[in-house]
Order: structure tokens, then C-alpha cells, then sequence
């Protein structure tokens, strides 16, 4: 299982804009991916609902993983991104 910490670059944090972007490339994707907080129980990064019960904001630390590298990339690019800009 490929794995990367990112900190997440939006400047009001995984909030509904952010987290519905991330939910619909994770949805598209070719592989299963979750996020996490480190130490916290995985999400499925597929439901925008999912993201923001994580309760990410600025500056926090989400856990990216899955089975497809390229997929863990893609991802944890969205989130480290400042997606309100």
C-alpha cells in the first residue's frame, strides 16, 4: 500500500469547496484511496462528507493511501493545494 503525509494547503481547511474537488478526482480514480489524520481512522477520500468529518484544518497533517502510487499522488497534490485560491 503506497502512503504519503501531506499537510493540507487550503487556507480555511478541508471545508466543503476543497473536500468535494478531492472527493470527485478520488471517485474517478483507478484505485481505493483514504485520508487520515495520523493516528485516526481511515476515510474514504471517494465522499466529500467523509473529508471534512476529519475536521482538517490549515496546516494539518492527512495520511494519503493506496493501493496505486500514481493515485497517492494525485490525491495528496489536491490536498496540499490551496483548492480556495
Amino acid at each position: 500500500m503506497a502512503s504519503k503525509t501531506v499537510t493540507v494547503g487550503s487556507s480555511v481547511g478541508l471545508h466543503a469547496r476543497p473536500a468535494a474537488a478531492i472527493a470527485e478526482a478520488a471517485a474517478a480514480a483507478s484505485a481505493p484511496v483514504t485520508l487520515a489524520v495520523p493516528g485516526g481512522e481511515p476515510v474514504d477520500a471517494g465522499s466529500s462528507l467523509l473529508i471534512m468529518t476529519l475536521g482538517a484544518g490549515p496546516g494539518t497533517e492527512i495520511v494519503v493511501e493506496s493501493p496505486d502510487e500514481a493515485v497517492v499522488d494525485q490525491i495528496a497534490a489536491l490536498v496540499a493545494a490551496d483548492l480556495d485560491a
